[in-house]
């Protein structure tokens, strides 16, 4: 996994400033008011930092931005960051802090004078998110990032806050790293083989081969991998935080490591980018690693279908019927809705095996989501209005995009078959509820069930606030927050 750049929390010492190297930032509210850190910075640099704050661009700053004054006098910094944040920011400006701080600051050894400024953690967390970068296959990596050091008046109290801030980063990050690989790398079983490693923080791993999944009737699953040489896996992750019977909510994600599209070829524009067709479950991956490091007090279940949908003279074909593990038949449409047939019998497979309280699916499932949404926010699809209503506040308190998206009989009727019991596409039309409406019949009515199509929100095309241009880790936060306000306690 990518190493974040090392973060520690200590005690306000002003000495340090005039040697301290690399960048040196100081929060300033919005009202112009220096610290006593800000005002012994502002005598170093003979005034410069009482003229930037009193200067008409540090009026136009949002909170969470920030002027820069490079080379200052009467420091050895490269650079002295001023933050534009109040004493008690929210949450959302904190982040964005960190991460412009991330941005200016680079690779280089950052101190922050944070002093009474409270979340500091979450500063910390948009530092460690900004800054990440994915250089494994890179021959030049660049310098590794310095270490950044926050001066706080309590940094006892910052320091245990930001052990779940960072537990989270760590999180986002292996599902970034996930995203981000491509799938000559992550095979399936190089995918098992990382999940495995979730064992060092406590999470039980269980990896069902093909044998097994054939036993138990998971046909549609392993109908999407017969046209590939690599072997199709069923992981099962245990995190067991919580009471020891209660039952668990379960997290299940599609992990397509390459979608070909199958005999139902996919344009080769743009096919690079299906490396990513594994999103839901390296979002499933990160939350797990999230609430292990944590100490979550919940019970959580992640199960990740693991396949490669790849042509060949054994693969499943246009026209073809298939029995899920459920019992019902699908005709297939279309090779390239393969998605849902990996779906279909792992949701079946959670809830006949772990009896959830709840279940969510993550899928990387249809591009009209992405003509639906954009890039902007995952499309919510659920038989239960209070657990929805619960997952999108907690997706709106962690600025993660989602919109809650129909379900009905009409859309439902679009995918019969006249052949079997249900077919794997509806055309074009509503294509993105018909998916939601073929897995919504895997799902047992008394389970609450929440399907999220991250198609347009796992990889981004440009730079967002918390994240650089690529995987962005949307959910692990989200899940998270959902985690801890319904599951703990």
């Amino acid at each position: 996994m990518t190493d974040l750049r090392p973060i520690s929390f200590t005690s306000v010492t002003l000495d340090d400033l005039p040697a301290a190297e690399g960048h040196v930032a100081v929060c300033v509210t919005p009202d112009g008011k220096l610290s006593p850190g800000a005002r012994r910075i502002n005598r170093l640099t003979k005034g410069a930092l009482d003229r930037a704050v009193q200067g008409a661009a540090w009026e136009k700053l949002g909170e969470g931005d920030g002027l820069s004054i490079g080379w200052p006098t009467g420091m050895a910094a490269e650079a002295v960051q001023v933050v534009k944040l109040s004493r008690r920011p929210a949450v959302e400006e904190a982040r964005k802090a960190g991460a412009m701080l991330a941005r200016r600051a680079g690779t280089s050894a950052l101190l922050v004078l944070a002093e009474s400024t409270q979340r500091a953690e979450e500063m910390a967390l948009g530092l460690a998110l900004r800054g990440y970068r994915f250089t494994d296959h890179k021959t030049d990596k660049g310098d590794t990032p310095a270490a950044a050091v926050f001066h706080c008046a309590k940094p006892e109290e910052a320091e245990a806050a930001a052990q779940t801030s960072l537990a989270l980063a760590e999180g986002i990050v292996m599902t970034r790293d996930l995203v981000n690989e491509p799938a000559n790398v992550l095979s399936t079983t190089e995918f098992a083989r990382r999940l495995e490693g979730l064992r060092d923080v406590g999470v039980e791993v269980e990896v069902i081969e093909e044998d097994r999944l054939e036993e138990l009737g998971m046909r549609a699953f392993l109908a999407v991998g017969k046209g590939s040489v690599t072997p199709t896996k069923l992981v099962v992750m245990r995190w067991n935080g919580g009471d020891k019977d209660a039952a668990p909510l379960a997290l299940v994600g599609k992990g397509v490591v390459f979608d070909t599209g199958g005999i139902s070829l996919k344009p080769s524009a743009g096919m690079e980018s299906m490396t990513m067709d594994m999103g839901g479950a390296g979002v499933v991956a990160g939350t797990m690693h999230a609430l292990a490091r944590r100490g979550a007090k919940a019970n959580v279940v992640g199960l990740v279908g693991l396949v490669e949908n790849m042509p060949d003279a054994a693969a499943m074909r246009p026209g073809d019927v298939l029995r899920s593990m459920k019992g019902d038949t699908i005709e297939i449409i279309s090779t390239d809705a393969e998605g849902r047939l990996v779906l279909c019998d792992v949701l079946w497979y959670a809830q006949e095996t772990y009896k959830p309280r709840a279940m969510i699916n993550l899928a990387t499932l249809t591009g009209a989501c992405i003509v639906a949404l954009g890039h902007d926010k995952a499309a919510v699809f659920s038989n239960n209005d209070d657990f929805c209503a619960q997952f999108l506040k907690a997706a709106e308190a962690e600025q993660e995009g989602a919109w809650r998206m129909p379900l009905a009989k009409p859309y439902a009727d679009l995918i019969k078959s006249p052949i079997a019991d249900i077919k794997n596409s509806g055309g074009r039309p509503a294509s993105s509820i018909t998916a939601a409406e073929f897995l919504h019949r895997f799902v047992k009515p008394e389970v609450p069930w929440i399907h999220l199509d991250i198609a347009g929100v796992a990889q981004v095309p440009r730079d967002l606030t918390l994240s650089p241009k690529g995987a962005s880790g949307w959910g692990v936060l989200s899940l998270n927050r959902l985690v801890a306000e319904r599951f703990e306690g």
